[in-house]
Formats: structure tokens, sequence, C-alpha cells
């Protein structure tokens, strides 16, 4: 961390609820300082009168002034305004996430492209309990759309590949997502039992993305915090949080949710990476330090063939030679080889993957 971040982290509200407007308050923040921002802005519904139920009770639906726009244009600038607020303040390998419906998020997704915004993916949350559509008139509205974009095209955002698959049971993570809408215990409620939100998110959609888009220390900025599950899921995952809200009901159900939160212990939040990031160990290195000697023989793992270690880190087979990589490759007749998993090595009578040397070294670096 250079002298810079560490002075602009000094001056962020971590770990705090600010009060305000939410363009007003990411301008006085620090520009570069923030690794995600995850958004859930209003939806400008535009909903006309009250719904019902067949059974004549009213449904508790979003009707409240946060979300409510006298025009296309307006929601436009708004949403022009925010996005440049927080664009400013992403880090260069910065992202965001946008989660919204067909009311808005076809708007979001113009204005995050027009401002250099480059767009990741685009995640369908299909909610596996959503609310009836009582009017009979249209589908039922069963998903909510998120984007993923980095700061700009060259940004290196963070992807935990390797982790989302494993809680995918080892299947690669598509970008439709089936998970429940928050309600029983998780749903806030006031004191009159009514949802202290009306459009609180699941804990486990924001465990999805802080968990593939983030790491353990990032600091998450959700500029329209409501109840707090941005924040509650940050600190579950050890991650550090900037949430800003203006209303007051709002921010005082987030602090109580938040003071109830345990962060994970520091063993629980590592996640599977992939063998790509971690350091490139050469094969000659192995070769330098004479955990393997010139001259020693590496059979491959099937047994069928066997090369011959050269000083210079390279191997030869017949009339074969070149990396380890390259004599596997020839020898089975393949386009390409994983050398690091294809030879091995004799101790003490046993068979021994050469991969397991490489880790030796890669644990001495961390």
């Amino acid at each position: 961390m250079t002298t810079k971040t560490k002075d602009a982290a000094a001056t962020l509200p971590l770990n705090q609820i600010v009060p305000g407007d939410c363009v007003e308050v990411m301008n006085s923040l620090p520009a570069g300082s923030i690794d995600l921002i995850f958004a859930d802005p209003p939806y400008n519904l535009q909903l006309k009168g009250d719904l019902h139920r067949p059974d004549n009770s009213k449904v508790d639906a979003v009707d409240d002034a946060w979300d409510q726009f006298a025009s296309f244009a307006i929601y436009d600038q708004f949403t022009q305004a925010w996005l440049a607020a927080a664009r400013r303040l992403l880090k260069p390998n910065g992202a965001i996430w946008v989660i919204g419906s067909y009311h808005n998020i076809f708007r979001v997704g113009a204005a995050l492209q027009d401002q250099g915004y480059w767009i990741l993916n685009d995640v369908v949350w299909r909610k596996s309990n959503p609310m009836p559509n009582f009017r009979g008139k249209r589908f039922t509205n069963a998903h909510e759309t998120l984007i993923w974009a980095s700061r700009d095209q060259t940004s290196k955002y963070t992807f935990n590949y390797e982790a989302l698959k494993a809680l995918n049971e080892g299947i690669q993570m598509r970008s439709d997502w089936v998970l429940p809408i928050c309600n029983g215990g998780e749903r806030l409620k006031d004191d009159n039992g009514d949802k202290a939100h009306p459009t609180q998110k699941p804990e486990s959609l924001l465990h999805r993305v802080l968990l593939g888009t983030t790491n353990p220390g990032d600091v998450v900025l959700d500029p329209f915090f409501g109840t707090g599950t941005t924040g509650a899921v940050a600190k579950m995952l050890g991650r550090e949080f900037i949430g800003i809200e203006r209303d007051e009901t709002y921010r005082k159900h987030a602090e109580k949710r938040l003071s109830r939160v345990r962060k994970f212990d520091r063993e629980a939040l590592q996640v599977s990476t992939s063998k790509r990031s971690e350091p490139r160990v050469p094969f000659g290195q192995l070769v330098e330090r004479g955990m393997l000697r010139p001259g020693e023989m590496l059979r491959s793992m099937n047994g069928r063939h066997a090369a011959k270690v050269r000083a210079d880190g390279t191997l030869i087979s017949d009339d074969v030679r070149g990396s380890i990589h390259q004599v596997g490759a020839a020898l089975e007749g393949a386009p390409s080889c994983n050398g690091w998993t294809y030879w091995c090595f004799k101790r003490d009578g046993q068979q021994v993957p050469i991969d397991l040397l490489r880790q030796q070294i890669r644990s001495e670096l961390d």
C-alpha cells in the first residue's frame, strides 16, 4: 500500500454510516479510495394507485417518496450524478455492482457505458419465491438484474473464480442466480411489525457478490445503504464498509443490525484461489536449488515415458528436448501438457509428483 493510499484510507469513515445525500457525501470522500461499490438505487417504479391481493388486502408496495421521480429525464440526471461521483471514488482496479428491475436497469446500464465504466457481466437474480402477479395482466415479475462493471476497460478487477466455483459445489458459477427474497427472520421489522425497509436485499445475494469480487480488507461502499445488508455481509466477511443513508429511521435499524454482526475469524475468511494467482516458480529453480539434479530421470505419471533433467532446467528424451511442458506434449502427441502434473521423480522407492517441490517453494514465499 502506497503512502498516498494509506493517507486516503485514514480519512475514510470506515465501518460507519454517513448521513446525507449520496452524491454530496461521495464527492466529499478522497478520490481513488474505494475497491468496490454496491448500489441499490431507487427503481423509479412509477406505481399508479394501490395494489390489492385477491382477498382485497393491500400489498405493502414501494410507494416511498425516495422512489418517486417526476420524469425519466429527472431520473436520468440523478443516475448520471451518482454514477459520476461513484466512478471518481473507485481505485483504478475498482468495480461496481448496480441492481435494478425492468423499470430502471436499462437506463442505468446505458449511463454506466456513457460514463466510461466497462460492463463485465449482467447477472439475473431469479427469485425462488417471488410475489405473485395479482392482477393477472402480466408475467409474474420473478427476477431482478445486476450489472457488474469495472471502472474502465483496462481495470484489473477482482474475480475469485475458484471461490465461487467452490460455493457452487465445484461447478462454474453462472450468471443466473436462484436465491430467495428476503423474508422470515432475516426481514427487519419496525415496532409495529411492518417491514423496516420495502426493498431489503437478502444477505445471500451480497455474500455471493462480495465473496466473488472483493478480498478481505477491501473497502466496500454502499451509497444507498438502507438497513445495512451490504455492511452486515461486509463485516462478516472481513471487508471494510462505508454506508451512506439520508433516512434516519433506516440508519437506526442498520446500526442496531450491525451491532449484532460477528466478524468471521481469519481462517474462515480464506477462500479457494486459482493456481494462476500463485507465485510463478520456474522448473529451473528446482535444479538450481538441488531439489532435482542434472541427469536425474523423471517419469510420466502414466509410466509410459521418461526424460532426463538437464542443467539449464530443460528435459531430454531421445531426440525430444525442451521444457517440462514441451517434452510432455511431444511424447504424448498432444497439443499441450501441464508438465507439473505430468512428471514425477523417485524418492525412497516412491514416485513423487514434481509439483510437490513447486508447492514447497511457494510455501516459503507466503
